[in-house]
């Protein structure tokens, strides 16, 4: 059987099961998702912008979905702890692909703002969903699509500022309650909605961590509206396991004068594909859109961007790092695309990358197509090695090799921590990283979810 096969047969048996527990809003575009992913299939790595991940493979497994909506026995409070710094963050909880809403102390949000499941709010789902993750152009983005039951909302209303950064954990977690036995593998498809309106400014970090020593797969869609003059700064980091997929889409389109940083943070992983495809809609926008990776052994990150300049006078600037050691691989597609008419457009995109070793592999694809005459853009990358001189520079003041690679390591990586706006995060950062160059990062006392 094909790996998408046996997900048009579960739609086909299922699908009356998968909209009983869903709200019509997503249920309104189900049907139609199915169709495309019919006509589609997963891409093969001939896809253009799948050439670097064998995608049919890693759907290929037959894991467990949680169509009925089982309740998962964890209280995300008691299991999230670890040794960070406090972030001083509204913390919140997405366990699985559900947003978690019981009874627990929220932070004070301004008049107006939301943050909740999908179900409860029908007029802006209805109006919102779906309409940027168009799931006739992408076959993943149709599959979470025609699957996913629920999922996060968040609106910030006209001219509210939410001065206190929202957090959202993604907590991946197989055991439902009361089974008989504990579901080895589990695909999850987390769905995720953002609407600020004009003048509105949102600070958004989500954490992916997983729960349980289990082979998961979660794919991932977030749509992001950013209106006339907003600000979202929106930060992903993903610290899972070995035995972790994680295939996540995410769309922005924002409008005139708005200004949109996006970063994406690889710190511990199994095999993650992040892609990007951010629009500008209006004059005037900007976006800083940075992302780090740090792999080894066999894991394998790839992140794929695609900005589209469609209006005049918007400024677009990239910058990707990646750390490989042992086995690890890394691939790096970035595409500016500058349509006919968007004139004045500025663009930058940079991807630097180290290889620890011989068998470490990176693939670094930075691709212009411009229609416009009076533009400024560039592209550049570069893959190498640490520096042999600095090393045996340290090495002469009594740094020891380890040490001396650490620091060259950090060093490296820290240019692109240190644009993170969100100054809490940031330094929670560098002492994450360092961790992980240490091999600590999955040992913080007391943390039940980085094991």
């Amino acid at each position: 059987m094909s790996s998408e096969q046996q997900y048009i047969e579960l739609y086909e048996q299922a699908a009356g099961m998968i909209k009983s527990h869903a709200p019509e809003a997503l249920n309104a575009v189900r049907d139609e998702a199915f169709e495309n992913f019919k006509r589609q299939g997963f891409p093969s790595k001939k896809v253009e912008r799948y050439k670097y991940t064998d995608i049919q493979k890693l759907f290929e497994p037959d894991y467990g979905l949680n169509l009925n909506r089982l309740q998962i026995p964890v209280d995300p409070y008691q299991a999230f702890r670890c040794d960070v710094p406090n972030l001083s963050t509204s913390l919140y909880f997405v366990v699985n692909d559900s947003f978690y809403n019981d009874d627990k102390p929220k932070g004070h949000l301004p008049e107006g703002v939301i943050i909740g499941s999908l179900r409860d709010n029908p007029e802006l789902v209805t109006k919102y969903y779906s309409k940027l993750a168009k799931t006739s152009e992408d076959a993943i983005t149709a599959l979470n699509t025609m699957l996913a039951q629920d999922g996060m909302l968040v609106y910030v209303p006209k001219h509210v500022k939410v001065d206190r950064a929202i957090q959202v954990i993604n907590i991946l977690k197989a055991t439902p309650q009361n089974a008989q036995r504990v579901v080895s593998d589990l695909m999850v498809n987390r769905r995720v909605l953002i609407i600020l309106e004009e003048g509105a400014e949102l600070k958004m970090l989500f954490c992916d961590h997983a729960a349980d020593d289990r082979n998961f797969l979660a794919t991932q869609v977030i749509e992001a509206y950013v209106g006339d003059n907003a600000s979202l700064n929106l930060y992903c980091l993903e610290e899972t396991h070995a035995k972790n997929v994680r295939v996540s889409n995410v769309y922005i389109d924002q409008q005139r004068d708005s200004r949109v940083n996006h970063n994406v943070i690889t710190l511990h992983n199994g095999t993650t594909r992040n892609k990007l495809d951010l629009t500008f809609s209006g004059e005037g926008a900007e976006c800083q859109c940075y992302g780090c990776v740090i792999a080894d052994k066999k894991q394998h990150v790839d992140n794929n961007t695609l900005i589209t300049h469609k209006v005049p006078h918007c400024t677009s600037n990239e910058l990707y790092k990646y750390v490989l050691d042992d086995k690890a691989t890394g691939a790096f597609a970035g595409r500016v695309l500058v349509e006919h008419g968007a004139q004045k457009t500025s663009s930058q995109m940079t991807n630097q990358n180290l290889t620890a070793t011989k068998e470490a592999r990176m693939y670094t694809q930075p691709m212009l197509e411009i229609y416009a005459d009076d533009v400024k853009c560039a592209h550049g990358s570069t893959v190498g090695q640490l520096n042999d001189a600095a090393l045996f520079y340290m090495r002469q003041r009594g740094i020891s090799l380890q040490e001396a690679k650490l620091l060259l390591q950090n060093a490296f990586i820290n240019e692109v921590i240190d644009k993170m706006q969100l100054e809490p995060l940031r330094d929670r950062l560098h002492h994450l990283v360092e961790k992980r160059f240490r091999g600590e990062l999955n040992k913080c006392a007391g943390c039940k979810l980085c094991k």
